[in-house]
């Protein structure tokens, strides 16, 4: 009898443990399509966009921050209208307008404007050795931080480690070294 138990309990933590991780696979891999589409609108790597979505929410669409980020990539109110109104969609600034939480709460959208924004900062640091550290700071502490960071060197020089080691907020420094790692790891597979 106890031999039965003990199986039984095995099996139920091995079958628990295979469910965890497929839905695990899942979870994570959910937006992939978007991700792809989105990325190669915006001349991105999906690797670098799934990272990102990765460090900034795990995947939750719903997800919103301490600054009103919202969604997946944690998009702000402001990069939001700026998108709306550069897109030149009077019915996306409407929306952006009247609704813009639930407006940025839809993943094609999310991803959309994450992704844009993503490659309008990236367009300053095209073809540096650092461009892709610089592209994820701006991101993540504004574009006028990595100005800050750099100012006294020529940015176009730098490496990416040593951009990282110029990056003065330690969140920051953690965000951009987080996102590059799993990246580069990504990019390995």
């Amino acid at each position: 009898m106890r031999r039965y138990l003990l199986f039984i309990l095995l099996i139920l933590l091995l079958s628990s443990g295979i469910g965890l991780y497929f839905f695990n696979e899942y979870w994570i891999h959910r937006y992939d399509e978007i991700i792809a589409r989105q990325s190669v609108i915006y001349r991105l790597d999906k690797n670098l966009v799934w990272s990102v979505i990765y460090e900034e929410t795990y995947f939750r669409a719903w997800m919103l921050g301490a600054a009103d980020e919202v969604g997946l990539m944690q998009v702000t109110p402001i990069v939001a209208k700026e998108w709306a109104k550069e897109t030149g969609f009077k019915e996306f600034e409407k929306q952006t307008s009247e609704n813009l939480i639930e407006f940025l709460r839809d993943p094609e959208r999310n991803i959309q404007i994450g992704c844009w924004y993503l490659e309008k900062l990236g367009e300053k640091y095209r073809d540096f050795p650092a461009e892709k550290a610089m592209t994820l700071a701006a991101y993540n502490a504004g574009p006028s931080r990595v100005e800050e960071w750099t100012k006294d060197v020529q940015p176009e020089k730098l490496s990416e480690a040593e951009f990282i080691e110029r990056i003065g907020i330690s969140s920051t420094k953690s965000y951009v070294s987080s996102i590059l790692e799993r990246y580069k790891n990504l990019k390995k597979e």
